[in-house]
C-alpha cells in the first residue's frame, strides 16, 4: 500500500456527502442483494433511469459532492433489505413508500403515478396475510416494525459509497480506537459490552482479544470468517454485500486491540457479489488512507486481503479456515493450542465472523452501556436470523437476544402457513435453529427467550442463525436425515468418528424412512450419535448429531411410529404412507389400473376405484398418471 496516502478527513467527507444529499428531491432505493438481483432488480433500476429521463427529470445513479444540480431523483442500490420473498423491493424516500415484487413492466406506472403525481399504487404495496391490509411502508409492516436493527441498519446505504458510510458515522470509531485508546482500553470496552461471538459458539469477543494481546509476538493477524455454509443461512453474506465497510472498520479496531497489522477476509467462493463488494470496499478504504501505514496520524499500520473460500463447509471451522488461507487442504487441527495463541502461520490470530466484527464499531462509537441495554444480561445486543420455512414472512431479520420464538414466528414471521401457503394460526410443530449444528424447538418453547444459554439448556444452539419453521405436515425424521446428509457430505474425513459415524447414522435414518428399521436401529442410532459427538475432532463432527438427538428427544413417538407401526404420521415418507383414492375425485378412467405393476387397484370404468394397501408397493406410479389428482 502507498505509504504517502493521507487518511481521509472524515468530517469534510461527511459534510460533502450531506451537501450532495441535500440536493436530492427523491431517493429511490432498490434492493441489490443477491436475491433481488437474481429477480431482476438491476434491470428495474436501468428502466427507472430511462423512464425518469424521458419524463424530463434530473436523474443520478451516483451522488457527487461537486454536483450543483438540484431536485435530483437519486436511484441508489442497497444491500439486502431483508424481506426476500417480496423482492425486488423498491423504497421511495422521503415518502416512506415500499413497493414489492417490482418488475420492469411496473416502471412506467411507478414514474407516472408515484414519482410525478405522488399517488400510491395499491397493487404494489405489501398485503398483510393476517389483516388483509395494504401497507404503505416499513413502519406499517410487522416484519420490519418489530425488529431492532443494529448490524443491518446501514444495509440500506449504497454499498460502494465510502462517503455515505462515513456520513452515517463510519470510521469514526476506528479513529477513536486508533488515536485515543490503548489496546487494553479497546479490549476492555468490548469485554464490558459483553459482545459474544456470533459464529455460533458465543465465546466472549473481548476475552479472545485479550488472549491474543497477551501473546507476545512481533506478528499477529485478524481474520474475518465469512465462510457461511449452513443451508438457508445468508446473514453474513448480506452484511458483506450491503455494509462491507462496517466489517473493515471492525477489523481495524480488532487490529488495534491486539496489535495486529494484517488481516484476511475469508469469503465463500459461492458468494460472488459479497466477494466483489468487499473487495471494492477494501480498495476504496485503501485509496482513502484508511488502510495502510500510520493511520489517522498514529503509529498504527494495517493492510487487508480478501480471499475466496475453498468451497468446503468444514472451512468454516477456524483451524480448517487457517489451513485454507495458508494454501493447504482445509482440514481441522486439534486444539489447544488455540488460534489466539498460535494461528495463521503459527502467529497469534483473532478469528471473528462477519456479524461479530460488524457489531464492534457501534460499541466503540456509542459505548458499552448502550450496547448492554439491548438483549439479555448474559447475551447482550442483537442477533440476525434467516427466517425460512412454513411461515408467512420469510427473510433476514435482526432482533435483541431474549426475543421469544412466538414473537419471531407469529408477529415478525406473520404466522405459520400450511403446505398450500395459507396462514392457519395453528399447526406449528417445530423450529430447527442453528442449521446442521443446531437442534429443534417445540411448541412448549414458544415463550422461551432466545439467547446463548437458554438454547444450550434445551440441547440447541444459536449457530449461524438459521431458523427453519415447520408445520404439522412435516416429518421430523426426514428433517433429521436432511441435515445428516449435509454434514456427511461435508465431513472432511480426517477423523473416524465423523467420517464413518455420520455415514452409519445416515444409513440408519434411511432404514427408518424406508420401513426397514427395528427397535435395535433406534438404540444404535442414538448410541452412534453420542459417540460421534464425543469423539469427533472438530466442531462439525461434534455438532453433526445434534439434529438427530434433538428430534429423537422431542419427537420420539414419531420415530417409533416409523419403526414399529411402519407409518409416517406426516405422510411424507413414501414407503410408509399408504396410497388411497379419493372417491369424490376419481372418474374411473382406469389409467391407474393400467399402470399398476402389482395389480393393487380395482374398480369398474366410470366408477371410483380402490387400492389394496396389503398389495400396494407404494411406488407412486398411479399418482403420477392420475389427471384428476384423486390419489393421495
Amino acid at each position: 500500500m502507498n505509504n504517502k496516502i493521507e487518511t481521509i478527513d472524515l468530517e469534510k467527507t461527511s459534510a460533502g456527502y450531506a451537501a450532495a444529499a441535500a440536493a436530492v428531491k427523491c431517493r429511490i432505493i432498490l434492493c441489490a442483494g443477491t436475491g433481488c438481483v437474481a429477480n431482476g432488480a438491476l434491470a428495474v433500476r436501468e428502466a427507472l433511469a430511462k423512464e425518469l429521463e424521458a419524463a424530463g427529470l434530473n436523474v443520478k445513479l451516483e451522488l457527487s459532492a461537486h454536483d450543483d444540480n438540484h431536485d435530483i431523483h437519486y436511484i441508489s442500490r442497497s444491500g439486502c433489505q431483508g424481506f426476500c420473498q417480496m423482492g425486488p423491493l423498491l423504497h421511495i424516500e422521503p415518502a416512506g413508500i415500499l413497493y414489492t415484487r417490482v418488475k420492469v413492466s411496473d416502471v412506467p406506472e411507478i414514474v407516472a403515478a408515484t414519482l410525478v403525481n405522488g399517488e400510491l399504487i395499491e397493487r404494489l404495496l405489501y398485503l398483510d396475510p393476517v389483516t388483509g391490509k395494504r401497507c404503505k411502508g416499513d413502519e406499517e409492516i410487522s416484519f420490519y416494525n418489530r425488529q431492532h436493527r443494529v448490524v443491518l441498519k446501514n444495509c440500506m446505504i449504497e454499498p460502494d459509497s465510502i462517503a455515505e458510510y462515513i456520513h452515517r458515522g463510519g470510521y469514526y470509531a476506528a479513529r477513536t480506537a486508533i488515536s485515543a485508546m490503548t489496546s487494553q482500553d479497546v479490549c476492555q470496552k468490548i469485554l464490558d459490552a459483553g459482545l459474544r461471538g456470533r459464529g455460533g459458539g458465543g465465546f466472549p469477543t473481548g476475552r479472545k482479544w485479550q488472549i491474543t494481546l497477551a501473546s507476545e509476538n512481533n506478528k499477529k493477524y485478524i481474520v474475518c470468517n465469512g465462510d457461511e455454509g449452513d443451508p438457508g443461512a445468508f446473514m453474513d453474506r448480506s452484511v458483506m454485500e450491503g455494509n462491507p465497510h462496517s466489517v473493515i472498520e471492525g477489523m481495524l479496531i480488532a487490529g488495534k486491540a491486539v496489535g495486529a497489522d494484517e488481516g484476511y477476509v475469508y469469503v465463500r467462493a459461492e458468494y460472488p457479489l459479497a466477494v466483489k463488494r468487499i473487495r471494492s470496499a477494501v480498495n476504496a478504504a485503501a485509496a482513502a488512507g484508511l488502510l495502510g501505514n500510520n493511520l489517522f496520524g498514529a503509529e498504527f499500520n494495517f493492510k487487508l486481503h480478501v480471499m475466496e473460500g475453498a468451497g468446503a463447509f468444514v472451512c468454516g471451522e477456524e483451524t480448517a479456515l487457517l489451513a485454507s488461507i495458508e494454501g493447504k487442504r482445509g482440514m481441522p487441527m486439534p486444539k489447544p493450542p488455540y488460534p489466539a495463541v498460535k494461528g495463521l502461520w503459527g502467529k497469534p490470530t483473532v478469528i471473528n465472523n462477519v456479524e461479530t466484527l460488524a457489531s464492534v464499531p457501534a460499541i466503540i462509537r456509542e459505548g458499552a452501556e448502550k450496547y448492554r441495554s439491548i438483549g439479555t444480561p448474559d447475551s447482550p445486543g442483537t442477533k440476525t436470523f434467516a427466517l425460512t420455512g412454513h411461515v408467512a414472512n420469510t427473510g433476514l431479520i435482526e432482533v435483541p437476544f431474549g426475543t421469544t420464538l412466538r414473537e419471531i414466528v407469529n408477529n415478525i414471521g406473520g404466522g405459520v402457513i400450511d403446505n398450500d401457503g395459507k396462514v392457519t394460526g395453528e399447526g406449528f410443530k417445530s423450529v430447527q435453529i442453528g442449521g446442521p449444528s443446531g437442534g429443534c424447538l417445540t411448541p412448549a418453547m414458544l415463550d422461551m427467550p432466545l439467547d446463548f444459554d437458554s438454547l444450550k439448556n434445551v440441547g440447541a444452539m444459536v449457530g449461524s442463525g438459521g431458523l427453519v419453521v415447520m408445520n404439522n405436515q412435516t416429518c421430523m425424521v426426514r428433517i433429521a436425515r436432511f441435515f445428516m446428509q449435509f454434514t456427511q457430505n461435508e465431513s472432511c474425513g480426517k477423523c473416524v468418528p465423523c467420517r464413518e459415524g455420520t455415514r452409519q447414522m445416515l444409513a440408519m435414518l434411511d432404514d427408518i424412512i424406508d420401513g426397514k428399521a427395528d427397535a435395535q436401529t433406534l438404540e444404535l442410532l442414538e448410541q452412534t450419535a453420542r459417540a460421534v459427538k464425543i469423539g469427533s475432532l472438530c466442531g462439525l463432527g461434534k455438532t453433526a448429531p445434534n439434529p438427530v438427538l434433538s428430534t429423537m428427544h422431542y419427537f420420539r413417538k414419531e420415530y417409533e411410529e416409523h419403526v414399529f407401526n411402519k407409518c409416517c404420521p406426516a405422510g411424507e415418507c413414501t414407503a410408509l404412507t399408504p396410497l388411497k383414492i379419493i372417491a369424490e375425485k376419481c372418474k374411473g378412467c382406469t389409467a391407474c389400473v393400467r399402470i399398476c405393476s402389482v395389480n393393487a387397484i380395482s374398480g369398474e370404468k366410470k366408477q371410483p376405484h380402490k387400492i389394496d394397501a396389503d398389495i400396494c408397493i407404494k411406488c407412486g406410479a398411479c399418482k403420477t398418471v392420475c389427471k384428476f389428482k384423486a390419489i393421495a
